[in-house]
This record gives C-alpha cells, sequence and structure tokens, in this order.
C-alpha cells in the first residue's frame, strides 16, 4: 500500500469516527494523523472496531486526556456502545490506574451524554456479603490466571501484600469484573491497554497470557496493545509488543 493509499485510509477512517480535523494546531498534523494514526494503526485488520474503541478510551481515561476523550466518547456512542458500555471502561481502567481517573473520564463523558441526550440508568446497590464476593473473586481469578493468579504479590501466603491484595481480590475479581455493561473479553482489553500506557510490565506479562482464557487471540492481544501507541506513545507501545513477543 503507497503512502497515499493509506493516507487515503485514514482519512476515510477518521471521518468514520467523526474526529474533527479542521482545527489543525501543527502544519501538517491532520495529513501526518491521516497516514499514522487512523490509517496505519485504526484500519488495521485483527481487532474489531469497537475493541479498539474499547482500548482507546482506555488508555485516554489512564492518561487523563479528557480533550481527546470527548470526541472518542461521541464516535464510541455512534459506532454503537451505550454510555454504560463507556462508563464501564473507565471503571475497569480505574483499578489498574486510581478511580479518580474513572471519576474525571466520566465527567468529561458526561458531559457528551448531555449534550447528545443520552441518559444513563441507575444499578440497584449490591448487598452480596463479603464471603460471597470474596469465593466469587477467588473462582473467577482462578479461572482468569490459573496459577499465576497464585504467584507474586497474589501469593495467599505473602503477609504483606496480602493486606491489599485481599481487598483486589473482593473489589476487582468479585465486584468490578461482575458488573454489568462489559464481558470478561472487553474487561480484559481495558486491562492490556491500561497496562501497557502505564508501563506495567509485570502485569502485562499476566493479563497478556489471561487474556487466552476469556477468547481473545494472540492477534487481538497484539493489535490492543498496538492501539495504543498513538495515545501513549509508540515507546509504551513497543515495551509491550516486547513483553508479547516473550509471553508468546
Amino acid at each position: 500500500m503507497t503512502r497515499d493509499e493509506l493516507r487515503k485510509r485514514g482519512e476515510e477512517m477518521r471521518a468514520r469516527l467523526g474526529v474533527d480535523a479542521s482545527e489543525e494546531t501543527v502544519p501538517g498534523f491532520a495529513d501526518f494523523t491521516a497516514e499514522a494514526v487512523y490509517g496505519g494503526v485504526w484500519a488495521r485488520p485483527g481487532l474489531p472496531l469497537r475493541d479498539r474503541m474499547v482500548c482507546t478510551l482506555s488508555a485516554l481515561s489512564v492518561l487523563e486526556r479528557p480533550a481527546e476523550l470527548k470526541p472518542m466518547v461521541t464516535a464510541a456512542l455512534d459506532m454503537g456502545l451505550t454510555a454504560r458500555n463507556i462508563l464501564e471502561v473507565f471503571m475497569q481502567s480505574g483499578l489498574y490506574a486510581g478511580f479518580g481517573t474513572t471519576q474525571a473520564a466520566s465527567a468529561a463523558a458526561r458531559e457528551v451524554f448531555e449534550a447528545k441526550g443520552v441518559s444513563v440508568p441507575d444499578e440497584p446497590q449490591r448487598n452480596d456479603d463479603n464471603e460471597t464476593v470474596d469465593a466469587r473473586g477467588r473462582k473467577l481469578m482462578g479461572e482468569i490466571h490459573g496459577e499465576r493468579g497464585r504467584q507474586g504479590y497474589a501469593a495467599p501466603d505473602n503477609p504483606i501484600t496480602g493486606a491489599l491484595f485481599t481487598a483486589a481480590v473482593r473489589y476487582g475479581y468479585g465486584e468490578l469484573w461482575f458488573r454489568p455493561g462489559l464481558d470478561n473479553r472487553q474487561r480484559m482489553l481495558c486491562a492490556v491497554a491500561s497496562f501497557t500506557v502505564m508501563s506495567l510490565e509485570g502485569q502485562l506479562r499476566k493479563f497478556s497470557q489471561s487474556a487466552l482464557n476469556v477468547g481473545l487471540t494472540r492477534d487481538e492481544i497484539v493489535e490492543a496493545v498496538i492501539q495504543t501507541g498513538p495515545y501513549g506513545g509508540f515507546p509504551r507501545a513497543l515495551n509491550g509488543l516486547a513483553i508479547l513477543s516473550e509471553v508468546f
């Protein structure tokens, strides 16, 4: 594919996403991003467009980029993701980057929802007891990670990490992964994208292997990391791909 063909493909993808390139702040920037970002990354095969959006929303949420996030929220709604889908991406990514990022990203998204007249339904309060949530979390963690779910900071006999990891099992695996709005495959995409842009190598190594257990293929996991490149930077994405090359 020639550069002109790639640029044209990128312009078509940008138009499909509804991203405005009219206010160019750097000479030639719109032309460059048409080729490198929308033609070179967004239009790649190997990962459905909605999944690419999930990865992008995760990355922008973690990086706290509200200006970039708002047009992507609009694009996500236009491609069929619901408001709840989008907010759950921010919830899942907040587990890894801190829930302040959830608040900031959700506030930006709510501005878009309000402008487009999109409502978000309330969720009934969860009243499961701790024993139920803990058991559910341990079961899911075992299904996703296998033996890796009992290694490193997750080792059950580590009294220091256990002081926090017990809460991670309860509120992460036992609670958050069971919220409506995203399936486990989508939540895993959030994790892979978040760990890549935060350069959390140990977590990316662990979760990229576990992603195979929730229905993602190796090619899809690779594409999820590549998708973060324009947002978290190509070096972080390349470091993530280096980890995948070792894992796989």
